[in-house]
């Protein structure tokens, strides 16, 4: 009973070691590689970049103040129209005391100049109604007496306008009211009823009562980069897409290249401009673009029309030339004949060929990945 026992142990045993023998054998055999077949033909191709950028108003102001006080009334609300002219908001003066003091001393010494030379004037004609003095010197005293009234009103206006802003002769020329200097939409009204504004001067750029923008003239503005700059033509057409307006396409057209770089993460890009037609490719004016759009811009930068092409994959790059793998059909396994070709324009996916292949000439793709080349 042993004996059986040690012989069916020494057969499991060997039996093991021959299935292992076999296995290892039979891993260790080189594996057929498959390929996939690709068939050159015609077709067109065009290379393509992307911009990113955004939509502007070609126009947009910033609306300040003429005069420092306080906001005391809003008229506009951002987003709504305004006509050039209209007005945006009311500025309450808040005078100066030292430009106070100098306007009502300058009325008061008006006041007394004027004074004086009245009685000055009804002496003076009292004197030539008994022709006592000559029509020229009563002429210089009626000419005195003209300047000092000028001087006075002059005095007055002058202490309105630093006291209320405005006068009475140039009511309708208010510096207390803000106008719009451009016909368009309100963007953006920064202040609020009650803030202090200052106007515009040597030494400030003002406060801004109002962004004003004409929504009907808007660009693209994006950058482009230095490898690819020197495609670009002004006029080219452009496709703008737009993240937030889903399924809408717009065209451009290129109308500006910025002469100089600006450096970017490193790389040297250079800005580009680009009309904004309003209307969407397939016609649609429902939506509403608005100013601070992010979007992207689709430039064809070359375009090969009707050409021999492969996909790139197909393509060996060998320093400077190129090469195929022409498929040559054989009763046991295709044979693959190394040929060098001559490329020109891809897109990434395909690639023109201008010589070495025909038309429906079949050419070596990548290789097919199965399991068994995987484990190996």
């Amino acid at each position: 009973m042993k004996k059986y026992r040690k012989l069916f142990f020494a057969a499991v045993i060997a039996a093991i070691f021959i299935g292992t023998f076999v296995f290892l054998w039979q891993k260790s055999q080189p594996k057929e590689e498959v390929y996939t077949e690709l068939t050159a033909q015609m077709d067109s191709i065009q290379k393509t970049t992307i911009i990113t950028g955004k939509i502007e108003p070609r126009n947009e102001v910033s609306v300040k103040p003429q005069i420092s006080g306080i906001i005391a009334e809003l008229m506009k609300e951002p987003g709504q129209y305004v006509q050039q002219g209209e007005v945006i908001a009311k500025v309450k003066v808040i005078p100066d005391m030292g430009q106070l003091s100098s306007a009502e001393s300058r009325v008061r010494l008006a006041t007394m100049n004027l004074k004086q030379a009245q009685v000055d004037y009804n002496r003076e004609e009292a004197l030539h109604n008994q022709k006592l003095v000559s029509d020229d010197e009563f002429d210089k005293v009626r000419q005195q007496l003209r300047q000092a009234t000028e001087e006075r009103s002059a005095a007055e206006e002058a202490l309105q306008v630093v006291r209320d802003g405005v006068s009475k002769s140039n009511a309708s020329a208010s510096s207390t009211l803000i106008r719009a200097t451009i016909s368009g939409v309100i963007l953006d009204i920064p202040i609020k009823v009650g803030n202090s504004v200052i106007n515009s001067n040597t030494f400030n750029d003002g406060t801004t009562i109002a962004t004003v923008a004409n929504m009907n003239d808007l660009i693209f503005r994006g950058n482009i980069d230095e490898t690819e700059v020197g495609q670009l033509v002004i006029g080219m057409p452009m496709k703008i897409t737009i993240g937030a307006l889903q399924d809408m396409t717009f065209n451009a057209a290129l109308e500006y290249i910025s002469p100089k770089a600006t450096e970017s993460n490193g790389a040297n890009q250079f800005e580009i401009k680009a009309a904004v037609r309003l209307n969407d490719i397939s016609g649609n004016t429902s939506a509403t673009l608005r100013s601070g759009y992010s979007a992207n811009a689709e430039i064809v930068l070359a375009r090969a029309d009707n050409v021999l092409t492969v996909p790139e994959s197909a393509i060996e790059f060998s320093g400077d030339s190129t090469f195929v793998y022409i498929i040559k059909p054989t009763n046991d396994k295709p044979e693959y004949i190394r040929t060098q070709v001559t490329t020109g324009l891809s897109d990434g996916v395909n690639i023109e060929i201008k010589s070495g292949l025909k038309v429906n000439d079949k050419v070596r793709g990548p290789q097919i990945i199965t399991d068994d080349n995987i484990d190996e």
